[in-house]
């Protein structure tokens, strides 16, 4: 079935890179290189099965000469198997747009194209094409949010048939940052050595350090109250280190929630709020003696250039915060 796409988005409704399977011609949308990657992988494992001897060709879109594409596809002299690999699409000069327009009308069913679009407007009339033709589309669009990154990570131990616990994989976030490669590489190491459960006891013998001197480790000491354990946090940090900036956006971040959280009053779920369930179930627990979002306004402004010390109004806001959660 065609994915279908917006006048806002070219990004595809339908399944994800990691449902990427080999036809004809394959499309790979978004900007997430290791999404699009893995996929890339998935499809030719999955003919390697059938064909250890396959044929791989890549070459890039902004990048290419006429005539190209046909004389990858072409029919090989040990008539092995070829998968063409078409990188950068988003770039596509206007040579590969008028081959790539032919080559779709009439693909070679012996051989599999696949065709990476990082995202944006360049080569609509593909992409529009492409659907017509009903070629399957798989998302790779980069992830940003948290949460999302959290979902991330629970499907790459979900996908390896791997248990862990919810607050293991929020742990580990925590420690390792939103960037996907850098997730999945730790996900990847602690299967490798870790037997059964991974739990949170796990990710912090193996993060200890990282996930106790993050900006949301900080932020989450001083909304509860905590105040010489978010000090203590706060200094280790800006003493090994991490920058005031994202610190206090860290802390600004969570008061955010419990904003949305208190202004909602239950009447709103999660998803209404943009946030996931912990995320609302943790805010509503916090929720108990806060009041303190002109504090973390006030560090944002300074540490970006209205104080002296940067790494001063962090520590007094953390203190501030933390003090009015005490109450």
């Amino acid at each position: 079935m065609a994915a279908r796409t917006s006048s806002r988005s070219t990004i595809p409704d339908g399944p994800a890179w990691f449902d990427a399977a080999p036809a004809p011609v394959v499309l790979l949308q978004g900007g997430e290189e290791l999404f699009a990657s893995r996929a890339v992988q998935r499809i030719v494992a999955i003919l390697r099965q059938k064909n250890p001897s396959l044929d791989i060709h890549t070459m890039d879109a902004a990048a290419y000469t006429r005539g190209a594409l046909r004389a990858a596809t072409s029919p090989s002299l040990f008539a092995d198997p070829t998968v063409v690999v078409v990188e950068h699409a988003e770039s596509m000069n206007d040579e590969f747009l008028a081959d790539a327009l032919d080559y779709v009308a009439h693909p070679d069913p012996e051989v599999v194209v696949v065709v990476r679009h990082g995202g944006g407007v360049r080569g609509k009339r593909l992409l529009d094409a492409m659907r017509e033709a009903g070629v399957p589309a798989y998302a790779c669009q980069a992830i940003k949010k948290e949460s999302e990154v959290v979902d991330f990570a629970a499907g790459e131990f979900r996908r390896a048939n791997r248990t862990v616990a919810a607050a293991a994989v929020r742990a580990l976030v925590s420690a390792v940052g939103t960037d996907v490669s850098q997730v999945a590489a730790a996900c990847a190491q602690l299967m490798a050595d870790v037997e059964g459960q991974i739990t949170e006891d796990v990710v912090a013998r193996y993060y200890g350090t990282r996930v106790l001197a993050t900006g949301f480790a900080v932020a989450d000491a001083a909304v509860t109250g905590a105040t010489a354990e978010a000090l203590a946090l706060v200094r280790h940090a800006l003493e090994t280190g991490t920058d005031p900036v994202p610190l206090v956006a860290a802390l600004a971040s969570k008061l955010r929630t419990l904003a949305k959280v208190g202004a909602a009053r239950g009447r709103a779920g999660a998803s209404a709020l943009g946030l996931a369930p912990w995320q609302v179930e943790r805010a509503q627990r916090d929720l108990r003696h806060w009041t303190a979002i002109e504090a973390g306004a006030a560090a944002d402004h300074e540490v970006k250039g209205a104080a002296r010390s940067p790494a001063f109004a962090v520590e007094r806001a953390v203190r501030r915060v933390a003090e009015l959660a005490a109450g």
